[in-house]
């Protein structure tokens, strides 16, 4: 028996749930600073509840300092992907939203479900991580540029200005670049993982680092399924009475994540050739293209799992017959 904390993440505050094993029910709201995450650790004491499991949403840089903090002071922590308490909500048929309520749902969720352990990214990862979101940032931020130039047709300074701050994102697109491959060469561990994954047909060197930072450890993981499950793209079935149908992918992963796959997979499906020999099998049983490039997205996983598990580098001609099952 456990008792069960679960915390709802906002900017500014955080509200909480505690579930005892008494079966009492405790809440309150914190600030989400230093102070607040004190103040909180003193209340789970006060409420005999130093052995509490605590679960929160994955809701980016809100809830790190807090989950960080409490998992050194030897606390379970759950960190979830909030479409899983989302589905868990409207399991229990819940129509009212509040962040004291959310709380509370996250707390059965911890009860109920006893979602997996988190551990804090080590320093590393860490860093490679912030440089991945922010080079992602930056891409996005000159798209958006380039689609106003493109539209920009009266403003002769509006024009001109556009075209230097493209200019200036294409120079710090580069930098970061240039910081993720030195950061990745400092660590003889994420180099080496590195080096393997782009020994796969189709995955480079801004795809492997976006891999290391997104998955962290991929060993971590027991299985493959584990892994497609968190990019979001394992199957989404719907089932009501006899129906049972496969509807697209879950998406229940960071969609940046699987965004960096898809022209990957896309480059496998003409050059690598295990995957270019599957897709056309693919194609011979009338799957579509987006249906393919998916399907090929999930075998460079299996692929990218089964090769840094094993340590080896990808073999061009090994299992050459690979199963079309998609």
């Amino acid at each position: 028996m456990k008792n069960y904390v679960g915390i709802d993440i906002a900017k500014e505050q955080f509200d909480v749930c505690l579930l005892t094993i008494e079966g009492k029910q405790f809440e309150a709201q914190f600030e989400n600073k230093k102070s607040g995450i004190n103040k909180f650790h003193r209340w789970l004491k006060k409420h005999a509840a130093p052995d509490a499991h605590l679960a929160l949403e994955a809701t980016g840089v809100y809830g790190e300092q807090l989950a960080e903090t409490m998992h050194a002071r030897a606390y379970e922590v759950s960190v979830i992907n909030p479409a899983r308490i989302k589905a868990y909500g409207n399991s229990q048929m819940r129509r009212t939203k509040t962040d004291r309520l959310d709380a509370t749902l996250i707390a059965d969720y911890c009860r109920t479900q006893e979602p997996a352990l988190w551990s804090p990214l080590a320093p590393e990862i860490k860093e490679l991580r912030a440089l991945v979101r922010h080079f992602e940032d930056l891409k996005q931020e000159r798209q958006r540029g380039r689609n106003r130039l493109a539209t920009q047709s009266v403003s002769n300074l509006v024009y001109k200005q556009l075209q230097a701050q493209i200019r200036l994102l294409d120079k710090q697109i580069d930098e970061v670049k240039k910081a993720m491959k030195k950061h990745i060469k400092q660590y003889p561990d994420l180099k080496q993982d590195s080096d393997l994954l782009k020994s796969i047909p189709g995955i480079s060197d801004i795809t492997a680092a976006v891999l290391l930072a997104e998955l962290g450890d991929i060993r971590r993981f027991d299985n493959v399924r584990e892994v497609v499950a968190f990019l979001g793209l394992n199957p989404r079935q719907h089932q009501s009475g006899k129906m049972n149908k496969t509807r697209g992918i879950s998406r229940m992963g960071r969609k940046s994540l699987r965004a960096a796959l898809y022209m990957p997979a896309i480059v496998a499906k003409q050059h690598n050739p295990l995957l270019k020999q599957w897709a056309e099998g693919l194609e011979k049983r009338h799957l579509k293209g987006k249906q393919i490039i998916v399907a090929v997205m999930r075998k460079l996983i299996h692929l990218a799992y089964g090769i840094i598990k094993s340590g080896k580098a990808f073999i061009p001609n090994y299992g050459k017959q690979m199963p079309i099952a998609a």
